[in-house]
């Protein structure tokens, strides 16, 4: 067994695909499909099975990829043991977030400590980031909720109140702020279910025994905006994330704290992790100047470090 089919296995793995592996790595197809096939002959063991033009791992081939992500993941942190032994000049720090504004200012304070480190950020959904961090493919993530876990470590970063957004002829677009109440009945645009904006705001809303009339479910901040202009309806939105528009205004509930909240989270098995340490540490020193970032009205309690 070589080190390459490992590495050819695990790719195609990852991806679920033979053409998205040689890819990244570099190499032909046929490189790495032979690289595959020589692994499976030479155990005598069916790593993935082919439908059509799907492939699938296998039990074995599941099992497998367990362990070249703990191989890979130790290969990683050994080049960043002696990447740091040189200061840290150089190294690849793999990033995952549900939204680019909650991890912009962490990236410029590791950005401007370490200038030499590549630093790659994947921007995604909260089940796909935590998932790439699960299966090593990030090294932090920074969530908006994360569930208790033992294999994680969660840090409160930041609070966001949520927002009501209208357009700028709709009734409310003369007010100040508006009250929970006022939301009865109106025509509203959400995010998709798992949403932490949408739950949030879901809540408050039950607590105060307000029932708006949803219209609209759409998966993109950017979509909600427009149909929002486009008088479909209201919207909610973190007051971090709302871009300033002529078209909308931005409209905070009075009586009702509605909240979203930054967590960065890592594996725990990772914590000692040079690049994850170095980030982490950059991450204290932007708490200590701002501590009003870590949240007054603390989310319910997520993993411990």
């Amino acid at each position: 067994m070589r080190h390459t089919q490992l590495r050819s296995f695990h790719a195609v793995a990852q991806r679920m695909s033979f053409t998205v592996a040689a890819r990244e790595l570099g190499v032909s197809q046929p490189t790495i499909t032979t690289q595959v096939k020589s692994l499976e002959q030479e155990f005598g063991v069916e790593l993935f099975v082919r439908r059509g033009r799907r492939i699938e791992l296998t039990e074995t081939g599941d099992g497998l990829l367990d362990i070249t992500r703990r191989l890979f993941a130790d290969e990683k942190e050994a080049a960043d043991y002696l990447n740091e032994t040189r200061g840290l000049k150089t190294g690849h720090l793999r990033v995952g977030a549900v939204g680019p504004y909650h991890v912009t200012d962490m990236l410029a304070a590791f950005n401007a400590r370490y200038p030499g480190i590549y630093v790659s950020v994947t921007v995604g959904n909260s089940r796909d980031t935590l998932r790439d961090l699960l299966d090593y493919r990030t090294d932090v993530a920074v969530l908006a909720h994360v569930d208790p876990d033992a294999r994680l470590v969660a840090i409160p970063y930041r609070q966001h109140r949520v927002v009501v957004m209208c357009p700028i002829d709709h009734e409310f677009a003369s007010r100040r702020s508006i009250r929970a109440r006022d939301m009865e009945g109106q025509k509203l645009i959400v995010r998709e279910a798992g949403s932490t904006t949408r739950r949030a705001f879901d809540q408050a809303m039950r607590e105060k025994d307000v029932r708006p009339k949803v219209v609209m479910e759409i998966g993109s901040r950017e979509s909600i905006r427009e149909a929002v202009a486009k008088g479909i309806g209201l919207g909610v939105v973190s007051e971090m994330e709302f871009i300033p528009d002529p078209r909308i205004r931005a409209l905070q509930v009075s009586d009702a704290e509605i909240y979203t909240y930054a967590h960065v989270v890592h594996l725990r098995e990772r914590q000692n992790a040079r690049l994850v340490r170095a980030f982490l540490a950059e991450l204290s020193g932007l708490l200590a100047v701002s501590p009003g970032a870590r949240s007054r009205r603390r989310p319910p309690a997520t993993s411990r470090r």
